[in-house]
């Protein structure tokens, strides 16, 4: 294999191959791509898909000062790779090394740091404008794909994509599915145009497309109708996109570099929106992503035999059972036993744990695709009519939802079931990805109940809670292997009872206690023996409440000599604050407190990439601090 990867170190260096050396250096790029990732994990099927439209669209542009916008984001890496981040990329999403996601911070390439659906159409209007107030003409490309286009705020954008009076290409990426096979109306839409083409089909697209798209001085509205005549049929897409009078050319061959060059740059010089439709194949050129593209959507390391792969996927933890399978096992059990139990998710069936639920009572689960909001307002609407619904998203997508859970659910008192899967840090997907807010934004709203189980078991006893309670209630659990059970977690097996804490450790000489909000239970156990080892006297508490707060915690607060919260969520707004809040209530059981309460939580900064473990310790999560901060109040109040 030729070395031009080697000579590419920023796109100035792409602009001197010719387009025969460009498809080469795609090779070299889905090769990087492909070795990096099966030793740091990261998303491998959606990244192996955009390469020739990455290379082709930096061999036009000059995104050094035109603005390329991506959409989710986890499409990036052939971005990063030609955009001066080559010899880093071996380090990706790692401590040291580059983010997974754009990154402004890493450089003048990336203009946000995007990882949620349904954002690049919007904000390249914004930037559309900005840039017709102060005169700029710098082209602007905006990047959606892995199914954006269905997400609310991508149709919204659209709507007002009149308002741009001058050039923003949208380039629509369409292949097939996001991180499952994409749902819904518009996705059935695409898929049928899909179907109808071949390749010859596609090729004679683009060479219309190129025939007649308009010259300086011809409108765009001109050239559609001209092309239009020219292609024997009239796409549903292009009716679709039209209807919104926003032109549409395509749909193309993503993978030919050649005509996407030639189209990007007859493209750049329309003073007008418009919609480049283009195919493309997810996990293209390696043979188990593209036969599992969903597998391979978001993998961790793995090892390559060829065109296969010789380990599993995170095979180090193949045998150990993490939060997603249990709660994913337990809902089906307990809905082969209760027919009012619904699940719904947001394009997450596999990553929530629902793949069993599915195939078991396909009746009974909802996938929206990525539209969280609608996701909860159907939710509120299966509720009303006495069901059971349980909503299954990631505490960050959660985030999109808000208004939806306050206004229909939690003003309501509407019994839904939250999930909130990968709740607190992520690792290594960063800042866009950490469920950091959940009990913030939830607390605040009347009605709503937050549940943290500790482990495996309080997970199926929180579950079976939720779903006995009528009024809303939110489960939250990080993405981690649970506990083991080398630690005494009797009381852990106690069933859970409405804003009711339990006690892990009780001593009657005890001078501390740790009050513990979810699976950082375990962490609290063991700093409790470290400090039992020295004679310091601990209790440790189980919370499992976050709203409603357990009255019995506040009146713990005159028995010792310091208070220590933990939780795997920010410190701002999370069960510390709500600790607090509760302590410093005037017409709280014990008036003012006096003695030290410390939280521990994540910082109000977004947490860079990590491993999940290194940004609990550097929070401060782990056993060693926390006996460290437990000697600390002790050396205060002596």
């Amino acid at each position: 294999m030729a070395d031009l990867l080697g000579q590419i170190n920023g796109p100035e260096d792409l602009k001197k191959l010719s387009i025969e050396q460009l498809e080469l250096l795609a090779d070299e790029i889905r090769w990087l791509i492909l070795t990096s990732v099966s030793k740091t994990g990261g998303h491998l099927a959606s990244n192996l898909g955009v390469v020739e439209l990455t290379l082709a669209l930096h061999y036009v542009f000059d995104f050094k000062t035109d603005k390329l916008l991506w959409d989710v984001g986890h499409q990036c890496y052939a971005h990063k790779i030609v955009t001066g981040r080559r010899v880093a990329f071996p380090r990706l999403r790692k401590n040291d090394g580059i983010s997974g996601f754009p990154n402004p911070q890493e450089s003048v390439y990336d203009q946000f740091s995007v990882g949620h659906a349904g954002t690049s159409i919007a904000t390249a209007i914004g930037m559309a404008m900005g840039q017709s107030q102060s005169g700029q003409k710098d082209k602007i490309v905006a990047l959606v794909g892995d199914a954006s286009i269905v997400n609310g705020l991508s149709f919204e954008a659209l709507n007002n994509l009149g308002l741009v009076k001058r050039q923003l290409l949208i380039v629509l990426n369409d292949n097939s599915m996001a991180i499952d096979a994409t749902q819904g109306a518009v996705a059935k839409y695409f898929s049928k145009v899909r179907l109808s083409q071949t390749y010859e089909d596609l090729r004679k697209t683009t060479k219309s497309i190129l025939e007649h798209v308009p010259l300086i001085g011809k409108t765009v509205e001109e050239a559609v109708e001209r092309i239009k005549k020219s292609i024997r049929m009239v796409f549903p897409a292009s009716q679709m996109f039209e209807s919104l009078n926003i032109p549409h050319f395509g749909p193309v061959d993503g993978h030919d570099i050649e005509s996407l060059v030639r189209l990007f740059k007859a493209l750049s010089h329309l003073n007008h929106p418009a919609i480049l439709h283009i195919y493309t194949k997810k996990g293209r050129g390696f043979g188990p992503a593209d036969d599992n593209p969903r597998k391979f959507h978001s993998t961790g390391p793995f090892k390559i035999n060829g065109d296969a792969i010789e380990a599993p996927i995170a095979a180090s933890a193949a045998s150990a059972s993490n939060f997603t399978d249990v709660f994913g096992r337990h809902l089906t059990h307990l809905a082969e036993k209760d027919g009012k139990i619904i699940a719904i998710t947001s394009a997450m069936c596999d990553g929530t744990g629902l793949t069993d639920f599915q195939k078991k009572f396909p009746d009974r689960f909802y996938d929206v695709g990525i539209a969280e909001s609608a996701a909860v307002d159907i939710a509120a609407g299966l509720a009303k009519t006495g069901l059971k619904p349980v909503v299954c998203i990631y505490s960050t997508f959660l985030q999109r939802s808000f208004d939806q859970i306050a206004q229909e659910v939690a003003m309501q008192n509407l019994p839904v079931v939250f999930c909130i899967d990968r709740a607190g840090v992520v690792g290594s997907d960063g800042p866009t990805h950490h469920g950091l807010m959940d009990i913030g934004f939830l607390r605040m709203m009347p009605n709503m109940v937050l549940v943290a189980p500790a482990d495996e078991g309080e997970l199926k006893l929180a579950l079976e809670f939720a779903l006995a309670e009528n009024k809303p209630v939110c489960l939250r659990y990080p993405r981690d292997i649970v506990p083991s059970d080398e630690l005494d977690r009797t009381a852990c097996t106690q069933p859970f009872e409405l804003g009711k804490a339990v006690f892990v450790k009780k001593r009657p000489d005890s001078v501390i206690a740790l009050i513990a909000y979810g699976t950082v239970l375990t962490e609290a156990i063991r700093a409790a023996q470290l400090l039992g080892k020295e004679g310091i006297g601990v209790d440790v508490i189980n919370a499992r409440f976050a709203a409603p707060l357990d009255k019995e915690i506040i009146s713990l607060l005159g028995n010792h000599k310091g208070i220590i919260t933990l939780e795997d969520h920010g410190l701002a707004c999370g069960f510390g604050s709500a600790v607090l809040e509760a302590a410093a209530d005037p017409a709280g059981p014990l008036g003012k407190i006096t003695v030290p309460i410390i939280t521990l939580g994540m910082p109000r900064v977004f947490i860079k990439h990590d491993s999940r473990n290194a940004q609990l310790m550097q929070a401060g999560i782990n056993a060693d601090k926390i006996a460290q901060t437990a000697k600390e109040i002790l050396n205060l109040t002596r």
